[in-house]
């Protein structure tokens, strides 16, 4: 037999975990009116002709709830963190005084909430469809076994073991995106 139950089921849960884990990941760059370093993390610098990451090139800190304060290790990109800000689209508007990059967070407006709520909900579909892609390539396989000659029984235990993770999974998706949801919508 190629499969083994606790294979099987291992694999299919680190996969689904890795979903969860990249949910959260990109609602950490969904705005809630507070200042979140994760909020401009995935800006490319030109540093040196290089394309990197912001926080390879600057220490990226939140100065006070509103304010997001960058301090470059390399003064002379100073003006490239300041375009490459701009340059994102993000709707920061940074302010550099010689030694920090400020970002003000302006105040999110109700209308601008609803749209990240919608948003975030949107992140949260797009991780169910991906926990239930997930769920069928495990039961194609106990499928394929069960032809094979699994036995059967073993082989419904096993997809019971499948829908309940995919459950699981759905339960932690829909409290992150609750979460999320509350936190969009705190004034």
């Amino acid at each position: 037999m190629a499969i083994t139950m606790e294979n099987l089921v291992k694999q299919t849960d680190s996969k689904m975990n890795d979903t969860v884990n990249h949910l959260q990941s990109e609602l950490m760059k969904v705005r809630t009116g507070k200042a979140n370093p994760g909020m401009i993390e995935g800006v490319m610098v030109n540093y040196y002709g290089v394309p990197t990451p912001i926080n390879q090139v600057a220490n990226i800190a939140v100065a006070d709830a509103r304010t997001l304060s960058i301090q470059p290790w390399d003064k002379k990109v100073m003006n490239d963190i300041e375009r490459a800000i701009i340059e994102a689209n993000l709707g920061y508007n940074p302010m550099n005084d010689g030694e920090f990059i400020r970002i003000p967070v302006p105040p999110l407006t109700e209308e601008r909430r609803k749209d990240l709520v919608k948003q975030a909900k949107g992140l949260g579909e797009d991780s169910k469809v991906s926990i239930r892609n997930v769920r069928k390539d495990a039961m194609d396989a106990i499928k394929k076994e069960i032809k094979n000659g699994y036995p059967e029984d073993a082989g419904k235990r096993l997809e019971g073991q499948i829908d309940d993770l995919v459950k699981s999974y759905y339960t932690t998706i829909d409290d992150t995106i609750a979460a999320k949801e509350k936190d969009i919508l705190t004034i």
